[in-house]
């Protein structure tokens, strides 16, 4: 299986595709794309973070083999249909968990401005929300609650250009976050979340209308993708809509089949 560097050789593949992930893939703005073939790719994995979904032609060479610039050993797979789907299961066994997802519609500007502004304004008087900066990237890579609001990115100055982010701090420090889990053109994926002991005091409420505030001032769309209906029901509060469900895979020890690396 071979790394492409002409991504937009796969983009048919992908086409009926709606998720952001992919797009910072083929874009080559982050994460890459694998294939059987350089010129006439059949089967594709586009791979980002935690995420790699695949499309075309089932090829269990690229589910089973993990990338070696990926060192997680843990994976959450997006099949293409029902056969790539089966193909996982078939490969990992027990190892996949089968979990839903949820969609959330990529509707463009229709968020109601004074409403979110309502919400920023609500955060409790404790706190204060702050553009994520070279040190709080620093603090948030330094622990693992918020470390998914920024590790995506090379370094600092690759998030400060591409990403975007704001935290609820006491006292200077992060307690809740929203920001961009990744970047493509002309938006990001949010990652949104608080700290365990912090919970169900409105403060994911709060930073998410900060974060989509400001990425409609710099013209970006701010996509969401729900893990669960909790995410679902906080992203409706802030404007956006419900789509669909769709099937996932959290894979544990992946790429530890004993094959060779791609």
């Amino acid at each position: 299986m071979l790394q492409l560097q002409d991504t937009l050789k796969a983009e048919i593949l992908f086409q009926n595709e709606n998720d952001t992930i992919i797009w910072s893939c083929l874009q080559k703005v982050m994460g890459e794309v694998y294939a059987d073939n350089l010129e006439h790719p059949q089967s594709a994995m586009a791979i980002l973070g935690d995420f790699c979904f695949y499309a075309g032609e089932v090829n269990k060479d690229l589910i089973r083999k993990r990338p070696k610039k990926c060192q997680k050993d843990f994976i959450i797979m997006v099949p293409g249909n029902k056969s790539w789907s089966e193909a996982i299961q078939q490969v990992y066994g027990e190892q996949a968990k089968k979990v839903t997802r949820y969609a959330i519609k990529k509707e463009g500007d229709l968020f109601d401005r004074r409403k979110l502004e309502s919400a920023v304004a609500s955060v409790p008087s404790q706190y204060t929300i702050e553009m994520i900066d070279c040190r709080l990237y620093d603090w948030c890579m330094e622990h693992k609650w918020s470390r998914d609001f920024v590790s995506n990115y090379k370094n600092y100055e690759m998030y400060k250009t591409i990403g975007l982010g704001f935290a609820v701090c006491e006292d200077g420090i992060p307690v809740s976050g929203a920001s961009s889990y990744s970047s493509y053109k002309g938006g990001i994926e949010i990652e949104i979340g608080t700290k365990e002991t912090y919970r169900r005091q409105g403060l994911a409420y709060c930073c998410g209308a900060k974060l989509i505030l400001e990425c409609l001032k710099r013209g970006w769309y701010p996509s969401w993708d729900a893990q669960n209906r909790w995410s679902v029901g906080l992203a409706e509060k802030l404007g956006y809509h419900f789509d669909s469900e769709y099937e996932a895979f959290e894979v544990t020890g992946y790429g530890a089949s004993g094959l060779t690396s791609l």
